[in-house]
C-alpha cells in the first residue's frame, strides 16, 4: 500500500508542477502579447472617466492573461494596425482581467462565461452590444464599423 501512495503522490506532484508551470508560461506569453499591442491598459473605472472626458464609447476586453485564445485575439487582431487605429480613434479601450476582483464583478454583472469577450459600453458602463469573436482582422474591423454605425459618436 505504501508503494501505491508514494506513486500516487509522485504522479500528483508531476501534474501539479506541469499545471502551474504551464500557467506561468501562458501568463508570460499573454503579458508579452498585451505589451506588443500598444494600447494603454486602463481599468474599467479609469476607462469610464476617460470616456466621459473624450465623449467616446468603451470597448471592454474581458480576458485572462494566461488564456491562449485571448493572446491570439491580441496578436492577430488588436495588434493589426487597421484594427488598432480604428479602436484608438473611436473608442476607449479597457482591459478587464478575469482573475481580478474587477473581472469577477464584471463577469457577474454582464453574465459572462468564458473569454475573450469584448463588450461595447456607454459612458455610464451599461452594455450596448457585444462584438462577435473573430480572429480575422478584416472581419473584426468590419464589426467595429458596424458598431460605429449602430452607435454613432455624439
Amino acid at each position: 500500500m505504501n508503494k501505491f501512495i508514494t506513486k500516487a503522490l509522485g504522479i500528483l506532484l508531476v501534474f501539479t508542477i506541469a499545471y502551474f508551470g504551464n500557467r506561468a508560461l501562458q501568463s508570460y506569453l499573454g503579458a508579452q502579447a498585451k505589451q506588443d499591442v500598444g494600447f494603454e491598459i486602463l481599468s474599467l473605472e479609469d476607462g469610464l472617466k476617460q470616456a466621459k472626458k473624450d465623449n467616446k464609447l468603451i470597448l471592454a476586453n474581458y480576458s485572462a492573461i494566461w488564456c491562449p485564445s485571448c493572446r491570439k485575439l491580441d496578436k492577430q487582431v488588436f495588434a493589426d494596425e487597421r484594427v488598432y487605429s480604428t479602436i484608438a480613434s473611436n473608442f476607449i479601450f479597457v482591459l478587464v482581467d478575469h482573475d481580478s476582483d474587477e473581472g469577477k464583478d464584471f463577469a457577474k454583472k454582464f453574465d459572462i462565461a468564458g473569454f475573450p469577450r469584448v463588450l461595447l459600453l456607454n459612458q455610464g458602463g451599461e452594455k450596448l452590444s457585444e462584438l462577435p469573436l473573430s480572429f480575422d482582422p478584416d472581419q473584426y474591423k468590419a464589426n467595429l464599423q458596424n458598431v460605429l454605425m449602430a452607435f454613432p459618436p455624439s
